[in-house]
């Protein structure tokens, strides 16, 4: 019989483990980084089955759903390795400035359509300062707070002042999405032009300002699976209410252009461990699940996932919403997230029914 270090089964193991985590209590690094070592298909399927026991129990059978607007598209002077939007890359990604106010009501009132509860404003750009670009921002969110149709996210680079911060609040902004892409180990080999202690800078100020953080990263891009790990455990540590993961989309032109994709049940493994080490926090399913997990998608909340970004990606295409909808009334989960607010989860809670904290959208 196949034994741990510590002379338990490994069914025993999971099993210590995921009733730990239903009872609140929480897993350190050693029991996490075994988690993401698991090899065996039997053994990844206990592992969602008690991830899945994870979401239900702090999250019942809500998904939350968010979308994006893209807007302003390229030229981004960042080198991140795996965006087509960066002009150190020659891809076929567009380009455009910053958008004007209709395009972002349209993608509210579709937002509204499709029971969408956040819609996030992205640009592609290094970070936000002080000036006219920030009045026009904080214009945006504003007419995007005012119009009730869905809660104003936003996912605007890095920020170096408070005063940027408190702005965005002042305007609105409820969540601000900002990926630590992954562990602090492997980050320079992502990007040269800003480092993970900016990232980490940015987030502060962001939670110094009272805004909710969507943060989490993307796998596939050569990390190993302690790097994964890490990457959770730094979430978990930032206190991030969002935790969205990508998975690599290789883009032509970008240097990550060759990377071989994660294999399916790889990739249902580290969402499965995200929820083991996050049991409170949304985790969402964004960039690369399409084309990554193809007829697998569905099993992504078998394997705790709780919300999804639905629509399509910032430079790739999704599946339809109507698609995405169909499936979780199919797995008889609501999307249906009407009068949920960002209060954290307590142990003692379900989350069927209770106030939990929601989704915004990702730097992908």
């Amino acid at each position: 019989m196949r034994t741990n270090s510590f002379d338990a089964t490994v069914h025993e193991r999971l099993s210590d483990l995921g009733q730990r985590v239903l009872n609140g209590g929480r897993i350190e690094r050693e029991d996490a980084l075994w988690l993401f070592q698991l090899e065996d298909t039997a053994d990844i399927f206990e592992l969602m089955a008690w991830a899945n026991r994870i979401r239900e129990r702090y999250k019942g059978n809500k998904i939350h759903l968010c979308s994006i607007v893209n807007a302003k598209a390229g030229a981004c002077s960042e080198n991140c390795s795996f965006c087509a939007q960066s002009a150190h890359y020659q891809t076929s990604s567009p380009k455009y400035g910053f958008v004007d106010p209709e395009p972002v009501q349209n993608a509210l009132t579709e937002a509204q359509q499709n029971q969408v509860t956040a819609v996030g404003l992205v640009a592609a750009w290094r970070g936000l300062n002080e000036g006219p670009m920030l009045d026009e921002v904080c214009d945006r969110i504003s007419e995007m707070k005012a119009s009730g149709k869905s809660r104003p996210d936003a996912s605007l680079g890095l920020i170096k002042t408070q005063k940027v911060a408190d702005r965005l609040k002042a305007a609105g902004l409820e969540c601000y999405g900002h990926n630590l892409e992954s562990s602090r180990r492997f980050f320079p080999q992502t990007c040269s032009t800003h480092t993970f202690d900016d990232r980490l800078e940015t987030i502060g100020y962001l939670k110094k300002a009272g805004i909710k953080i969507c943060s989490g990263g993307i796998i596939g891009m050569g990390e190993t699976r302690e790097d994964r790990c890490d990457l959770a455990l730094s979430l978990r540590e930032i206190g991030a209410n969002v935790c969205p993961i990508n998975i690599l989309n290789p883009i032509p032109g970008t240097p990550f252009e060759k990377l071989t994709p994660l294999p399916p049940m790889e990739i249902l493994k580290t969402i499965a461990c995200f929820r083991f080490l996050l049991p409170r926090q949304e985790i969402m399913i964004a960039g690369g699940r399409t084309v990554n997990l193809r007829d697998l998608q569905s099993m992504i909340f078998a394997a705790g996932a709780s919300a999804l970004m639905v629509g399509n990606y910032l430079t790739t295409l999704n599946q339809s919403v109507d698609k995405d909808l169909q499936m979780l009334k199919d797995l008889g989960l609501d999307p249906n997230w009407e009068g949920h607010d960002f209060a954290d989860q307590e142990p003692g809670n379900s989350g069927c029914g209770e106030k939990t904290c929601e989704t915004a959208t990702v730097t992908a």
